[in-house]
């Protein structure tokens, strides 16, 4: 099986510094006031683990809290909102009982892509994102992930799928969208190559910095298709009423086993607090209550893990 492999050069990892981003306002249709409101403070309480404190790095302890950065909005998890520092979905969730768990705020910061996020946590100026991002080994050269899900990667298609887009190899002379320097992007630009190889048109690949503008190219019928994590795709063809559906569910479409979640820079004390703080979570069940609340029940991992990444061999 064809292994996705993350699109990330070394240019990009070093162009400039993170700014805040927000949600283009083009998307605030498919966004605002159409989200699931989370579960309730008194279902996300949390008592205080003065162990898992106590291991917190001394700048975090002093400050009393943690940053933590995304790239913009990833429903169910992530809703970025357009002040570049609010957040609510399943990671907001999970942040909310993680701090109230390890005695420390964290705060949410939205910058622009997904380069920017790992370049910052890279250079320190973030203690690490909550995620979920995906997990690949070229990605771990850099960066510990501490995965608490598991992804499928499928298309979001109008109604009725007129392309017919069953799998990625069904993309051939058609227009996909995909956010840019994310793995999905790789897997397309591949599957371009092979078309040609085939003897048949290429895939016009269209990559976007966020998720909104990647589903409303599809909408506006710029795009044929949207190929993304599952979960996300589930909740913009949700929000959609009769636009959107799935597509290409089921099949691996250029995919291993694809393992998410949160991020800190390689060797950080924060990997084994988090860890311990996700399996705390799990068994207390705060994380099935997040996860069942956002229609997530499917992408559950029975224990958290660090660098989960499949390898070949």
């Amino acid at each position: 099986m064809r292994r996705a492999i993350a699109a990330l050069s070394a240019a990009a990892l070093l162009a400039g510094a993170a700014a805040c981003g927000e949600n283009p306002p083009e998307a605030e249709g498919i966004l605002n006031g159409k989200s699931s409101q989370g579960v309730d403070e008194a279902g996300l309480r949390q008592t205080l683990d003065h162990k898992l404190h106590d291991r917190l790095p001394a700048k975090n302890r002093s400050s009393g809290k943690l940053i933590s950065v995304n790239n913009g909005s990833f429903p169910p998890y992530e809703i970025a909102g357009s002040d570049g520092r609010s957040l609510s979905g399943a990671s907001a969730d999970l942040s909310t009982a993680l701090s109230q768990l390890l005695g420390v705020k964290i705060e949410h910061v939205t910058v622009d892509g997904l380069p920017s996020l790992l370049t910052g946590i890279k250079a320190d100026r973030y203690d690490f994102a909550m995620g979920p991002v995906g997990d690949f080994p070229e990605r771990e050269a850099a960066n510990d992930f501490v995965d608490w899900v598991r992804e499928f990667v499928v298309f979001a298609v109008m109604k009725g799928n007129p392309k017919h887009i069953n799998s990625i190899a069904d993309t051939c002379g058609t227009k996909i969208s995909v956010m840019a320097g994310g793995s999905a992007e790789d897997v397309v630009k591949t599957q371009s190559g092979t078309c040609v190889q085939q003897g048949k048109p290429a895939v016009e690949v269209q990559s976007y910095k966020d998720q909104p503008t990647a589903i409303l190219a599809v909408r506006s019928h710029r795009a044929d298709g949207f190929f993304s994590s599952q979960a996300p795709l589930s909740y913009f063809v949700k929000q959609s009423g009769d636009d959107l559906e799935l597509a290409g569910t089921g099949k691996p479409n250029g995919f291993d086993d694809l393992y998410q979640g949160s991020v800190v820079a390689q060797d950080s004390p924060l990997r084994d607090i988090l860890l311990e703080g996700f399996r705390k979570l799990i068994e207390n069940g705060t994380y099935k209550k997040v996860m069942t609340k956002w229609g997530l029940t499917s992408n559950m991992l029975d224990k958290p893990g660090v660098n989960l990444a499949p390898r070949e061999g």
